[in-house]
């Protein structure tokens, strides 16, 4: 899977929190990582409330997703490289200083990259993936996987396709084919297979709605 960068310039204010979180949400389910969208929700939270509170409302910025080997890299860069961000030991019942805490407690590492003319505050946040354009294990992929190298051969069908990006290409146009094969199927036994589709579609939505 190719996990393409994404960045998004909003003003730093309070009231974009909320869009910036489902957009970072939504970004981590077509990923295949909606196990990572709540802590890289409050991340933002955080990091937005930060420049917010120590820059200044309304200063311009940039949220930035990428990932930095099997991790999700969160950040976010803003115009001021004096104010770098500091842990400060909050009390229960303090306020504000416990955004770099809550950060450092969800994230594996931080810290911040200084440009001439801006600073980047970033967070590694761990996922399940054994290599960076993987996928999270799951059952339901297991078994496509199984039903593709069945279907196509793939690799053990000595076609010379290496592991990595071409390979998955092919696998993309092998699972089409078979999608395409079981519309026949379906067809040919005296099914709708628009109507399948449609309750396929359905599945495939309620479960990422649970997952997510």
């Amino acid at each position: 899977m190719t996990r393409k960068a994404w960045e998004l310039p909003f003003p730093a204010k309070a009231e974009e929190v909320a869009a910036l979180r489902r957009i970072v949400r939504q970004h981590l389910k077509r990923w295949g990582l909606p196990d990572v969208a709540d802590a890289a929700e409050l991340c933002v939270s955080e990091l937005v409330t930060n420049v917010i509170r120590h820059v200044g409302a309304g200063t311009p910025s940039v949220l930035r997703a990428e990932m930095n080997g099997t991790h999700v890299r969160i950040g976010l860069r803003d115009p001021d490289t004096r104010a770098l961000p500091t842990m400060v030991t909050a009390g229960s019942d303090d306020e504000a200083g416990r955004g770099l805490t809550l950060i450092d407690g969800m994230a594996d590492r931080w810290g911040v990259i200084l440009g001439t003319d801006s600073k980047l505050v970033w967070c590694d946040l761990p996922t399940q993936l054994s290599t960076p354009g993987g996928h999270v294990t799951d059952p339901r992929v297991t078994k496509s996987d199984a039903c593709l190298t069945l279907y196509a051969g793939g690799v053990a069908r000595g076609d010379g396709v290496a592991p990595g990006r071409t390979h998955v290409a092919h696998q993309e146009e092998a699972a089409i084919d078979l999608i395409a094969d079981l519309l026949h199927w379906l067809r040919a036994h005296g099914f709708d297979p628009d109507e399948a589709l449609d309750r396929a579609q359905t599945h495939f939505e309620a479960e990422l709605i649970e997952t997510g």
